[in-house]
């Protein structure tokens, strides 16, 4: 998770910001200075939509479905869940002030920002970090292995 996080975090905001009000350095600035408080929100809100992705998940894919297909299903129900609240919460954090502007135009700003996290998730973070996992992994085993053998 927290793989996924770092590089959605770094990745995500920067887009769309870029996006809303254009590529410039003391955009950047801006959301450097948000990064660390917007982390540990989408850590909150990634724990706080674990199970509603769960179920949403098990509704749209059965036991006997691929590996890969249980894994798009999760990936599109959790990005859905987070990119709802993160729209109105992640502007809120970004502009450091609490107005309905976020709530007002929701459904204008919300398709982008789900189809900017869905392309960052599906094609960069999630890959990542299963890579990464699988490392660990590969280093766990072998420590396994080679303490088994020496005992």
């Amino acid at each position: 998770m927290v793989v996924i996080s770092l590089i959605s975090v770094n990745i995500i905001p920067v887009v769309i910001s870029g996006l809303t009000i254009g590529f410039t350095l003391d955009m950047w600035r801006g959301v450097l200075k948000v990064l660390p408080l917007l982390w540990v929100v989408v850590l909150a809100v990634v724990m706080l939509t674990r199970k509603p992705a769960m179920w949403l998940t098990g509704l749209v894919v059965r036991k006997g479905d691929s590996f890969r297909a249980h894994i798009f299903a999760d990936t599109l129900c959790s990005v859905t869940l987070i990119s709802v609240i993160l729209t109105i919460v992640g502007a809120w954090i970004g502009t450091w002030s609490l107005t309905t502007e976020p709530l007002r135009n929701f459904f204008h700003i919300w398709p982008s920002n789900f189809m900017i996290a869905l392309v960052v998730e599906a094609l960069l973070a999630q890959p990542v970090a299963r890579l990464v996992m699988r490392g660990h992994h590969r280093r766990v085993d072998l420590r396994s292995g080679a303490a088994a053998q020496a005992a």
